[in-house]
């Protein structure tokens, strides 16, 4: 979902909203690398472990086509930014630059091929203030803001067309690696499913439509596949479920990965372990799946990355950081990784961004 999935889990911003080009790697051969970054076990499957960011809550690194740039969330208040706003990051060079205009609450940006024009939610036309954060009175939970919509804006920060419009969230979007279609979540039906549209935001498709949230979604990179996250209830939590919907709240504790064709047929569950699992990612050999979950750690805050097959076999741990990874991407040639961390940060909460190679264990 959004940056605020993090907070609460000591985390930063969370939400989970892919890539390209196999000839361009010089950003990525000529960084510096500093070794104590890895945890004992990363090793062999991550090494050469670069830290991007420096301070803050930054998260939902999500590499462009030509792999030269990404864009991610970031809050950093002495910096002037409240809310989540989205910013563009140039690897080779390090400059950060802010796409957003600084106004309302951001998430989930990702470029549409190209280059040239990045999307993310936002909820600025609604109001310039932060909207609120929930209170914790019931416990746990995430914000489902119906002032969410989705933008399309040049990297210079200038706002090219509005995706979406209507009452409801709408967020949560990410692009196809081939280039022609937008998987998102939305509340439009009045609960919290997913749909597809053209790079235009024409012909919108209804994806899923089954109670509980369902959200976080990434194309396989044939774009023939959709991953995602979702909660799916008893008749007593489908209740509860739909009385915190109604306050525009959803409880993010226990959510399982699944896999639907991108025509809408075919779902099936990958994951069935009671965790928070979310921001899956294909591996560009289209069999595994990189994703997040605190199934070591399921009433806690203790995140990890974890590799497993579409089919739901040979789950394997891949980071051990004490506090949060998450958010991971592969480049496209699944060499490279980057992803979220809360390791080494100078005080409690800091997420920073990462890039790592990889080798597929």
């Amino acid at each position: 979902m959004k940056a605020t999935l993090l907070l609460a889990l000591a985390l930063p911003a969370l939400l989970s909203c892919s890539t390209t080009n196999t000839a361009y790697r010089p950003a990525w051969e000529r960084r510096t690398v500093d070794a104590k970054l890895l945890r004992a076990g990363e090793s062999p499957v991550l090494t050469n472990l670069r830290q991007l960011t420096f301070g803050g809550e930054n998260a939902e690194g999500y590499l462009g086509f030509d792999e030269r740039h990404f864009v991610f969330q970031r809050t950093l208040p002495e910096k002037g930014d409240e809310c989540d706003q989205i910013y563009r990051y140039d690897i080779a060079s390090g400059e950060t630059r802010r796409i957003s205009n600084g106004r309302g609450r951001t998430t989930c940006a990702y470029f549409l091929p190209g280059d040239s024009l990045v999307l993310y939610a936002s909820t600025h036309r609604a109001s310039a203030a932060c909207p609120p954060v929930p209170d914790q009175s019931k416990g746990y939970v995430w914000p489902i803001y119906e002032s969410f919509d989705i933008v399309v804006a040049d990297t210079n920060g200038r706002e090219v067309r509005w995706l979406t419009d209507g009452p409801g969230y709408d967020a949560e979007a990410t692009v196809s690696p081939t280039g022609d279609r937008i998987v998102f979540t939305s509340t439009r039906s009045g609960d919290l499913e997913l749909y597809t549209m053209n790079l235009d935001g024409s012909d919108v498709k209804q994806l899923t439509n089954m109670p509980g949230y369902d959200g976080g979604a990434f194309f396989s990179w044939d774009g023939k596949k959709v991953v995602f996250r979702a909660s799916r209830h008893n008749e007593k939590e489908l209740e509860a479920y739909r009385g915190l919907l109604a306050e525009g709240l959803v409880r993010p504790s226990r959510m399982e990965l699944y896999v639907i064709n991108a025509d809408g047929t075919g779902m099936r569950q990958i994951t069935s372990n009671g965790a928070a699992n979310f921001a899956p990612f294909w591996h560009p050999d289209g069999k595994h799946i990189i994703f997040a979950s605190n199934v070591n750690d399921p009433k806690g805050r203790n995140f990890d990355l974890y590799l497993i097959r579409e089919d739901g076999t040979g789950l394997k741990q891949l980071t051990f950081e004490e506090t949060f990874d998450g958010f991971p991407m592969f480049t496209r040639d699944g060499k490279g990784l980057i992803f979220a961390s809360n390791r080494f940060g100078s005080k409690q909460g800091e997420t920073n961004l990462f890039l790592a190679d990889f080798k597929l264990p």
